[in-house]
């Protein structure tokens, strides 16, 4: 029988040595995205994923249960990379890997898989501005727009991740969409309009 997250952790607590590597295989894809989106840095995001992962086994015992497992998990993979992107000092304008878009949302609409090759070109040129757009953002913005709108995670959930009110949340999406926006629009021809990134929640705090 499958056993839950809660299970898992709990069985982990107490001493089965399979279950904490079964909860990990479970949702590493979904940490390795956060991960990489969120560092913009492949080593980074394995050197972050891999001391999440270490002080989330070390830290079982201290899980509640006041939230889903889930949101425990991404709450420890955000601040690890959030402290090496800070120790680092990562330079804001290097690219995203260009793999980044391998890892649809949930319920995302997958792209036509045979597009046309104009299409296609299209597609990959204005998937590379919005990666190299969203590397310029600071940390936390980025953070809120990866679990938000990429993520498609709800708005409370990404506020307990981050530990900040769920008007923050908002906030800091809501700038980080406008200078996406701005910055997309940089690089447009004279008359277009640049298409708006993609957002699962809007109204956010105009500040």
């Amino acid at each position: 029988m499958t056993r839950d997250d809660r299970t898992l952790l709990r069985a982990h607590v107490d001493g089965d040595p399979t279950a904490f590597a079964e909860l990990v295989t479970r949702h590493r894809d979904r940490l390795w995205a956060v991960a990489l989106r969120t560092t913009g840095h492949r080593e980074e995001a394995a050197d972050a994923l891999q001391d999440a992962l270490v002080a989330a086994h070390r830290k079982a015992a201290t899980y509640r249960g006041e939230a889903a497992v889930t949101t425990w998990l991404h709450r420890i993979v955000v601040n690890a990379c959030l402290d090496r992107i800070r120790r680092s000092r990562v330079r804001a304008a290097d690219p995203l890997p260009d793999d980044l878009g391998e890892h649809p949302p949930p319920g995302a609409a997958r792209a036509d898989p045979a597009p046309g090759p104009e299409e296609a070109v299209l597609a990959r040129e204005t998937h590379d501005r919005v990666l190299a757009a969203l590397a310029t953002l600071p940390p936390e913005q980025r953070a809120c727009l990866v679990l938000v709108d990429m993520e498609a995670r709800p708005l409370a959930e990404v506020a307990e991740v981050l530990g900040v009110p769920v008007g923050t949340v908002k906030s800091r999406c809501a700038r980080g969409r406008a200078r996406l926006a701005a910055l997309l629009g940089e690089d447009r021809p004279p008359g277009t309009v640049p298409p708006p990134p993609a957002s699962h929640h809007r109204g956010g705090d105009p500040r």
